[in-house]
């Protein structure tokens, strides 16, 4: 991957940040300590209701997930991701929605606890997006895979410090990434706290 890094931005856990990215940039995302999740969300930069779709990118591919070499699709099926490395053990989820406020109530929280929705909006809001709609996300490094009789579980996440996945930037987008708020429930989900992701920029 013959690119310099153009811009590094540390997602601490419990928050979200986002990036702007040219056509044909690379963009790493890095477990920094290990078993954290990441939301990923992709806007395009010239119309802000066409984002990455993963119901779009599931008719599209008819996979639950990207293998390395595809792409993920927005909602008007046209690229926008392509899944470009992934050095991590290769587990990751297209079917959950962000983490919010209600699903921490029914595991008993009775005061606000972060959570992946809210981040997005505060994010996205940061660089100027007013995006009521929160799209559902790709869930890298996220160990839920169905069963077979249909039904969703959740495992540890197995990723280790230093593992990382990178995708390539079909247009011109906004990459908006969330470090998963959830510690609690879910079989010890992101080993028990939010902890650090890392977002790089590649270009050249």
């Amino acid at each position: 991957m013959s690119k310099i890094i153009f811009e590094t931005v540390e997602v601490p856990g419990y928050s979200g940040r986002a990036v702007f990215a040219k056509k044909g940039d690379h963009i790493r995302v890095t477990d920094v300590e290990g078993k954290q999740i990441g939301d990923v969300f992709a806007l395009s930069t010239a119309d802000h209701s066409e984002f990455l779709s993963a119901s779009v990118t599931r008719a599209t591919i008819w996979k639950l997930f990207p293998e390395v070499g595809e792409c993920f699709y927005s909602t008007l099926r046209r690229p926008i991701l392509t899944f470009v490395e992934d050095s991590s053990p290769g587990v990751h989820d297209m079917l959950f929605a962000p983490c919010d406020l209600p699903l921490f109530q029914t595991l008993g929280c009775t005061d606000y606890h972060p959570n992946c929705r809210d981040n997005y909006l505060k994010a996205s809001a940061e660089i100027g997006i007013q995006h009521r709609v929160v799209p559902d996300p790709v869930n890298i490094f996220e160990n839920t895979p169905p069963r077979s009789d249909g039904k969703l579980i959740a495992g540890p996440m197995p990723t280790k410090p230093g593992d990382h996945v990178v995708f390539r930037a079909e247009m011109d987008l906004v990459f908006v990434l969330t470090a998963c708020s959830c510690d609690i429930g879910m079989n010890d989900i992101n080993g028990g706290k939010s902890t650090p992701l890392r977002i790089e920029v590649l270009r050249g």
